[in-house]
């Protein structure tokens, strides 16, 4: 992905840029910024002219027009002030940027950052512009699509209008969520037979050396030793090597507790002996989605260097059927002592993530626990594919994380953690089951982490409608980055 430089500027003199990018209300409204570039007339005549409507996401650009002062003037729609949300401004950038990225434009002002809605503030506005440019550059690459051509763009630098020169880091941050974004999708949309528990060890091997993490790779033998049974349950039916990845930041005090970041990295679920439908079973490469986060968080990380000290454990397998793997009934001792029954082998992300979670906090101590994971069909079914599920017993952490996702777009929705729904995990052979029915299936999920969180300041991410897109636009989304990536940058304020 080509890197983007990003400006700021004060003043809007047209004659250092090659491509100048303006918004447009309906009925040509202007925006006070038009009239300081001479175009309040000339925007105003198109729109009643009929030559541009102006609706939202709608662009048109204008080669050698006299009025532009540089070679390109790309418009673009807004829709009705009156109603400009979060939504449709994003859908207009999103908009611009492929409008842009599809032109010989190299040097571009932009003065999109200068209108934003109205529960919104510049900060906002001037972090989705960047993030918009700079992420829609994203395209898959990998061997195994031999020939092909991945996106390029002329676009060298964009320059964003500001009325404060001092947010520089809404620019810095938008454009690290970004490439973060960029590690958590490769991972993600490579083929499960390259992208092994292997595979995601070396990933953040890579980014240990490139940044200068601590990274702990743990091997099948020593997690046996160690006691993880729940998660050597789901890894015996499988002739991959799991591996627990581990990985450490310090950016902050040496005595600061650090904030660790759990992600489930099932790189392939077939479900087990519980097995799976045929019918898009090839999507669940992407039940390592958690993980991607993880490792794209770090990228971020690794480029931002917050004051904070940060974590990654990522538990690491298959979820394969054999005559080694796991059954139905069987009971297995998790690292921290409970005992669980398997009802469903297609439970299995709770299993490793149990393990991972304790593992975590006998190693790091850390101060706050959040895990993300491709969990439950139910989250999808509860919330769509349009924000993410979230639970915990912190609810100052739960809190923190929304604003994360609100200001980021990358949206959460808070769901109940409650006593009652503990009766469902009840089993007659173990300390609880590893699946509590169809009702609630998420909250369940999130009950069941919760036993091994009880010590925690502890937050859970359900991404399993999020984390990538079906259908004709098939692939990951990045998702949850960015909002984690706020987060953390903001933990200590």
């Amino acid at each position: 992905m080509q890197e983007i430089q990003f400006t700021l500027t004060q003043t809007l003199d047209t004659n250092a840029y090659d491509t100048l990018v303006v918004p447009v209300f309906s009925k040509g409204d202007p925006i006070s910024q038009l009239h300081t570039l001479g175009l309040e007339q000339a925007v105003k005549k198109w729109v009643t002219q009929k030559d541009f409507d102006a609706a939202a996401a709608s662009t048109l650009l204008l080669l050698d027009n006299p009025d532009a002062g540089c070679q390109r003037l790309l418009l673009v729609g807004l829709g009705d002030p009156a109603k400009l949300t979060e939504k449709t401004y994003r859908s207009a950038l999103k908009a611009a940027t492929n409008k842009l990225h599809q032109t010989g434009a190299q040097q571009v002002l932009s003065v999109l950052s200068a209108v934003w809605p109205e529960s919104r503030d510049q900060a906002w506005s001037l972090y989705q512009n960047t993030l918009f440019l700079q992420h829609g550059l994203y395209d898959y690459q990998h061997p195994s699509r031999g020939d092909f051509t991945p996106k390029e763009t002329c676009v060298r630098q964009v320059t964003l209008f500001s009325q404060s020169p001092d947010m520089d880091d809404a620019l810095t941050q938008a454009q690290a969520s970004a490439y973060g974004m960029k590690m958590t999708q490769d991972l993600a949309d490579t083929p499960a037979n390259f992208c092994t528990p292997t595979h995601l060890a070396d990933t953040a091997q890579k980014l240990g050396q490139q940044y200068g993490f601590e990274v702990t790779i743990l091997e099948r033998e020593q997690m046996i030793e160690m006691g993880m049974g729940a998660f050597m349950a789901v890894a015996q039916g499988g002739s991959t090597p799991p591996k627990m990845i581990c990985l450490s930041y310090q950016g902050g005090d040496p005595d600061q507790r650090p904030i660790a970041l759990v992600g489930k990295g099932v790189t392939f679920d077939t479900g087990g002996i519980s097995l799976k439908p045929g019918q898009g079973m090839d999507e669940m490469k992407y039940d390592m989605g958690g993980a991607a986060a993880v490792l794209g968080t770090f990228e971020a990380i690794g480029r931002l260097k917050p004051n904070q000290n940060i974590v990654g454990v990522i538990p690491s397998t298959e979820n394969m059927p054999s005559g080694t793997a796991i059954k139905p009934g069987d009971v297995v001792t998790s690292l921290s002592g409970q005992t669980i029954e398997i009802l469903n082998t297609d439970a299995e992300g709770r299993l490793i993530l149990c393990d991972a979670l304790t593992y975590a906090q006998q190693t790091y101590h850390p101060e706050k626990v959040i895990d993300m994971a491709t969990l439950t069909g139910a989250c999808i079914i509860a919330l769509g594919h349009e924000m993410s599920g979230i639970m915990g017993n912190d609810q100052s952490l739960v809190d923190a994380l929304l604003a994360a996702g609100n200001h980021t777009y990358d949206r959460f929705w808070q769901l109940p953690l409650a006593e009652e729904y503990d009766a469902q995990l009840k089993s007659n052979f173990a300390d609880m089951a590893n699946i509590g029915g169809r009702s609630a299936g998420t909250i369940t999920a999130g009950q069941f982490l919760a036993r091994f969180t009880k010590e925690a300041n502890w937050a859970h991410l359900d991404i399993a409608g999020t984390a990538w897109n079906s259908g004709e636009n098939k692939g990951a989304t990045g998702r949850p980055v960015a909002a984690l990536v706020h987060y953390l940058t903001n933990a200590s304020d």
